[in-house]
């Protein structure tokens, strides 16, 4: 990792940065093959699949059972992070809950028009499985989901010899309904369109690699999903205030996740910048993933910046649309004002993206790519429909009526327009 000159990066290195690549496209048609097996072979492709990719023979593929008895066996200080945890998730989603509404309108309140919100009756949740246990990402899920009141929540996670039972504690903890031992695009399609044991559900959420990603993409219109998203990324934005040993702690963290994580930071201060460079080089040799770590600082699209004023680093955050958006200055609340598109936001020197990864409440199943231009993360929302509601009276509908009859008929739509004259025609 260097420092590079914000102002003076080519075509080449800023389309680097602003298009992180999921790597969707290249396993799309393999994805589109996996996608159409399961939906007709059901348990048998699941369980081929699980062999090819996984390299397990998976015996029973619903293990709802397995996670109650995680829960007893994984030592006491585990279940009670699990537990802390769950509890600061749940709290801050509860927040979230919409309110059915109905309230009057026009002058003498002639017209009743509200909205009302229903959770979904079932919904997938894709845990990750592989170099690493997540079962943090159980508790994003499938919390949610309970706290919409949505009656069965399912989860599906790669199969193991053992399958990593704190996550399995954690679906336990959560409150998932059924877990099914099944990964990758052959357990997104699984979700999506139900075997002879893992039941259909309406909607599929969770992160996952670019297989997993694909899969949500192939199934898209036959289920709902949350968003597309790929490998996690980090935005710091730091002024001469800040401590080089947090701003690299916080892109050290990140660079774990994937070899393919993108890991920037970006300030005005060139002492500051040259500092972060050498606490990266010094804190990630220390790490257990310290090859994982490497291989995503040294990936184009990571790399510490140096812009001419924040007022540059802010156009640049604006324009990232980070996943996770550290602001580690003295007016951080001021730079906050100035950017509109971030995943999460994790404000001053000890708010650590990991406190969001884990327990500070917030979610973090969030959108990469710049995907926070255009949608927020994972939240209750995702989990409920809203249905308007309204009731008009005679004189309410006296009210509309010229206006209803007008437009319908230039629409060329008779019966519209009759079907408000017939309710006055004596």
């Amino acid at each position: 990792m260097e420092v590079r000159e914000l102002a003076d990066l080519g075509t080449d290195a800023r389309r680097a940065f602003f298009e992180r690549d999921a790597g969707v496209g290249e396993v799309r048609s393999d994805v589109r093959d996996i996608v159409e097996r399961v939906r007709r072979e059901g348990d048998v492709a699941v369980r081929e699949f699980s062999n090819e990719f996984d390299g397990v023979q998976v015996g029973n593929i619903d293990v709802t059972d397995a996670a109650e008895r995680a829960y007893d066996e994984i030592d006491d200080d585990v279940r009670e992070a699990i537990e802390a945890a769950a509890a600061n998730v749940r709290e801050f989603h509860e927040k979230q809950v919409p309110a059915d509404w109905r309230e009057e309108f026009g002058d003498d309140g002639t017209r009743e028009l509200g909205r009302r919100y229903r959770p979904l009756d079932r919904v997938g949740v894709y845990a990750p499985g592989g170099t690493a246990a997540y079962p943090s990402s159980v508790l994003m899920g499938v919390i949610p989901a309970k706290v919409a009141g949505v009656e069965h929540v399912a989860v599906a996670t790669p199969p193991a010899e053992p399958i990593n039972p704190v996550t399995l504690a954690a679906m336990h903890v959560a409150g998932a309904d059924a877990v099914y031992s099944v990964g990758g695009a052959q357990g997104i399609a699984a979700l999506a369109y139900g075997t002879e044991t893992v039941k259909a559900v309406q909607k599929v959420v969770g992160p996952g690699n670019k297989w997993v990603t694909a899969a949500k993409a192939e199934v898209r219109g036959d289920v709902d999903i949350d968003f597309l998203a790929g490998p996690s990324e980090v935005l710091v934005v730091a002024d001469e205030t800040a401590d080089a040993r947090f701003v690299a702690a916080d892109l050290v963290a990140q660079a774990e996740h994937d070899p393919n994580a993108s890991v920037v930071a970006v300030t005005d201060d060139a002492a500051l910048a040259a500092d972060v460079v050498a606490e990266v080089e010094r804190q990630a040799g220390e790490r257990e993933r310290a090859e994982t770590i490497e291989a995503a600082l040294e990936g184009d699209a990571s790399g510490v910046l140096l812009a001419r004023s924040m007022s540059e680093a802010v156009l640049f955050a604006e324009e990232y649309a980070a996943e996770h958006l550290t602001i580690q200055a003295d007016d951080d609340e001021a730079l906050l004002d100035r950017i509109d598109s971030a995943g999460s936001v994790f404000l001053g020197p000890y708010t650590p993206v990991a406190a969001g990864d884990y327990a500070s409440g917030t979610n973090h199943v969030l959108p990469t790519g710049g995907g926070a231009k255009r949608q927020g993360g994972l939240s209750v929302d995702h989990f409920v429909r809203s249905t308007t509601v309204q009731r008009l009276d005679r004189e309410g509908l006296s009210e509309l009526s010229e206006t209803i009859t007008t437009l319908a008929e230039a629409e060329g739509l008779d019966a519209h327009a009759q079907s408000v004259r017939e309710r006055f025609d004596e």
